[in-house]
């Protein structure tokens, strides 16, 4: 195992990873409430980028509207690719102002649409409702794509952390169920057996960023009953059949309890024959791409990222 960058430690310090753990419903609804940027978010997470226009509206989802927020690079004309992007937390906090960073700095980099989904949390709306809202919305997204200025013939889906876990889900989703196609996904340090029995659930139980309990926690309250973890739609990875998924990149960081998860997703889509782009990130906690100013390899990482989406989005 590397040595862990002090720029880690601080951010472990700066933001305590047990908001979840021992809380009651009432206290964790109350994290839920979306919070406008302060000087702590965005030293951490970063700001909207400027020359992107945001314009926020709604999906239709599993239950209702589903809030989305849509970033377009203002200096660009014509029809855009589209990327929808799914936000992280656990499936029971994040919310879209969190990503405004990561989805404008997306936008901007990789010349596209980029429409953020919001979804329905836990523990008032358990499994599956997180999943069935992040299906719909996307394929309400893409039908709509026009209305954003993209085009849905060119549509890559991007998550992360829990957001990787649902993206992974929708794919899956659109698939069986059917839907639009999709170019790519981008899965970064992905949840995707919330079985937890994946080796690096143990190995880095006490890292920064994600411990063990906390992980646990948000795996309790997102699917309370054990028996129903290892459903296709709460752990991909556990799905039967692999094959025909879209192409994907598959980022992880090696001192996340859940690197194991996206290397054996990874092993499992190249197992089923679907062209897959795996890059571990030494020295990385949990969730690097979401604090770029402390984890040295986000630059690398999101230049990855937007290499493999500009590659897969090319006309033609």
């Amino acid at each position: 195992m590397s040595t862990m960058d002090w720029r880690v430690r601080l951010l472990g310090k700066l933001m305590p990873d047990n908001m979840i753990v021992g809380k009651s419903p009432s206290q964790i609804a109350r994290l839920q409430k979306p919070r406008p940027h302060s000087f702590l978010m965005d030293l951490v997470a970063g700001s909207i980028k400027p020359g992107v226009t945001v314009e926020d509206g709604v999906a239709r989802g599993g239950d209702g509207h589903i809030p989305v927020r849509s970033y377009r690079p203002t200096a660009l004309s014509g029809t855009l690719p589209l990327i929808v992007l799914i936000h992280g937390g656990g499936w029971t906090v994040g919310t879209l102002n969190q990503y405004d960073s990561m989805a404008s700095s997306i936008a901007l980099a990789a010349d596209a649409v980029v429409v953020s989904l919001d979804y329905r949390l836990a523990p008032t709306h358990p499994w599956p409702a997180a999943a069935e809202d992040c299906y719909a919305a996307f394929v309400d997204v893409v039908s709509r794509a026009r209305q954003w200025g993209a085009d849905g013939s060119r549509v890559a889906l991007v998550g992360d952390s829990a957001g990787g876990n649902l993206s992974a889900v929708t794919a899956m989703l659109v698939r069986d169920r059917g839907g639009p196609a999709i170019a790519l996904q981008a899965l970064l340090y992905p949840a995707t057996d919330l079985t937890l029995s994946s080796p690096s659930v143990i190995e880095n139980a006490t890292m920064p960023v994600l411990k063990r309990p906390t992980l646990e926690a948000y795996v309790a309250l997102y699917v309370p009953d054990p028996a129903d973890r290892a459903d296709p739609t709460a752990s991909p990875l556990l799905a039967e059949d692999h094959a025909g998924l879209p192409p994907a990149l598959v980022q992880v960081a090696e001192l996340d309890p859940v690197r194991d998860d996206g290397l054996r997703y990874a092993e499992a889509l190249q197992a089923a024959g679907v062209p897959v782009r795996f890059t571990e990130y030494v020295g990385m906690p949990h969730g690097y791409l979401a604090f770029p100013r402390f984890a040295r390899s986000a630059t690398q990482a999101f230049s990855e990222l937007v290499r493999e989406l500009r590659t897969h989005l090319a006309p033609g």
